[in-house]
């Protein structure tokens, strides 16, 4: 098959996708597909045009690859490509709006506010941050509400840092989502499949420094990682289920990662869903599949054949 791999792009996400991309063209190429390698930008269009590929591999993460912009105009193109749909990586990535859904679905997920910048230049809501701090309790963690990899993220624990923390979220989004900090386990559940979908072997995360931001993600040795998570068998059983019903309440397809929080009393709430998880020596999705028997390319191969499976 002729396959074009998206990578880079202008998000902030940048080098991270391209670690991504070029670890999938490796295997893709091993795999005997033909690959061409896109790195995005104005000319991507006139490319895929000439190109004509089978299929696109979208390695994009943050803005424009995740939130349904380049599956629109793959749409546009009648160009088949991997991952959900327009409508699900819309949700996916707008961490409010899924969050609202999954509330209305009865699916649990941390107490939280959202805020525009908009409500802060012109109805003074700063004045109701302390509103919000009170309802939700400290600590508690300020995020912007469209943007990936923990980036804009603050774990916020007195009320004099909540103003900083809001303006520092403010830098990556337009609006900021407050939520209620929930100690627990952090498990990440990597979901495959389309009609019928499986959930591979859960992930434990327990960064070093305390808190899975940017550097715990992507820094080789910042984070252990437990797979299959250790947890007792009843938890793993909700876990699994909360993870497959958030994947099909967001209509899903191909893949997805759940990022869950299982609290003190063995509860898991879901706190973001990621429509294009990383594919780099230190992301989630690879560590899961290797554990269920899927070595890297073959976890990629799979990926491309759901991908397919989509347009059949």
């Amino acid at each position: 098959m002729r396959i074009g791999v998206l990578m880079g792009g202008r998000s902030l996400e940048r080098d991270i996708s391209l670690r991504s991309g070029r670890r999938v063209s490796r295997a893709l190429t091993e795999l005997g597909h033909e690959v061409t390698e896109l790195d995005v930008d104005e000319r991507l269009v006139p490319a895929l045009k000439e190109m004509r590929p089978d299929l696109v591999y979208i390695a994009l993460h943050g803005k424009f690859g995740e939130d349904g912009t380049v599956q629109e105009l793959l749409e546009i193109l009648d160009i088949p490509y991997t991952g959900p749909g327009v409508f699900s990586s819309q949700l996916g990535f707008n961490k409010a709006l899924s969050k609202e859904i999954l509330k209305r679905q009865g699916i649990p997920t941390p107490p939280f506010f959202v805020l525009s910048e908009d409500t802060f230049q012109e109805m003074g809501a700063v004045h109701a941050l302390s509103v919000a701090a009170e309802k939700l309790g400290f600590p508690l963690v300020v995020k912007p509400v469209a943007q990936g990899s923990a980036l804009g993220v603050r774990v916020v624990h007195e009320e004099d840092d909540l103003p900083e923390a809001v303006r520092f979220a403010l830098h990556y989004d337009s609006r900021v989502l407050l939520e209620k900090y929930v100690r627990g386990t952090e498990v990440a559940a990597s979901i495959l499949g389309n009609r019928d979908i499986e959930a591979l072997p859960l992930v434990e995360v327990v960064p070093k420094s305390g808190f899975f931001d940017f550097d715990s993600r992507y820094t080789l040795g910042a984070t252990d990682y437990y797979c299959p998570a250790r947890l007792d068998e009843e938890t793993t059983r909700r876990v699994v289920d909360i993870s497959l019903r958030t994947h099909r309440a967001l209509e899903c397809q191909n893949v997805s990662r759940v990022d869950i929080i299982v609290d003190e009393q063995g509860v898991p709430q879901v706190l973001e869903l990621n429509i294009s998880p990383g594919m780099t020596e230190s992301s989630l999705l690879p560590l899961a599949a290797e554990a269920a028997g899927l070595d890297f390319n073959r976890l990629v191969e799979k990926l491309v054949g759901l991908a397919m499976e989509k347009y059949a």
